[in-house]
């Protein structure tokens, strides 16, 4: 095999691939949080994780109910990898209804902290979605994806907390019963290679 030393940019317009196999370049990645790596919030929470079966020998549903009658929240953090740049992200909901037809808005919210910092601080704004049910319980329903910055001006190595609510006083949020979260998938960019 000849060896090749580029010194600059290589600028490939079509796939790049090693041994058939295509390479993982910089760009969109995923991070699947589910319900059971969540906790409800001390003040105003959701109900605890809940085991829900199906049909005996079927999927089960690790979920978290959230109210119809109040603002309730989960969170949990994420360590981002050294290749994320640090930008916006998006998330999308994975959820169910109790009730077969009508909506429900998720809000999630973020903030950033760097080592030796406080974790004291005010989450950055709620960005909320909408997500209807399509005409059966027990159905897995995926929000459209919605864009979050993350408060705290986040960098390397920061550890971000993350707050996810139903937002009961949205004027789309009137399924009149519990929503079942059953994860959130986040989208995060990268602009290296590597965690190097």
């Amino acid at each position: 095999a000849t060896a090749i030393d580029i010194n600059g940019t290589c600028d490939v317009s079509s796939t790049l691939t090693n041994a058939s196999t295509a390479v993982n370049v910089a760009g969109k990645q995923t991070i699947w949080i589910p319900a059971n790596a969540m906790t409800p919030t001390t003040s105003n929470p959701c109900a605890d994780i809940t085991a829900v079966e199906t049909t005996s020998g079927r999927p089960d549903m690790y979920v978290l109910d959230f109210d119809k009658d109040s603002d309730e929240h989960a969170q949990f953090t994420v360590a981002f990898p050294k290749s994320w740049n640090a930008g916006t992200i998006t998330f999308q909901a994975f959820w169910s209804g109790l009730a077969a037809t009508t909506g429900v808005t998720w809000s999630l919210q973020g903030v950033g902290m760097p080592d030796n910092s406080t974790i004291d601080v005010a989450y950055g704004t709620a960005i909320t979605v909408d997500d209807d049910a399509q005409g059966a319980v027990e159905e897995i329903l995926v929000s459209p994806v919605a864009t979050v910055t993350i408060g705290g001006s986040p960098v390397d190595n920061d550890l971000c907390f993350f707050r996810i609510y139903r937002d009961i006083s949205d004027g789309d949020d009137d399924m009149a019963g519990d929503a079942r979260l059953i994860g959130i998938r986040i989208l995060f960019t990268t602009d290296a290679g590597n965690d190097a």
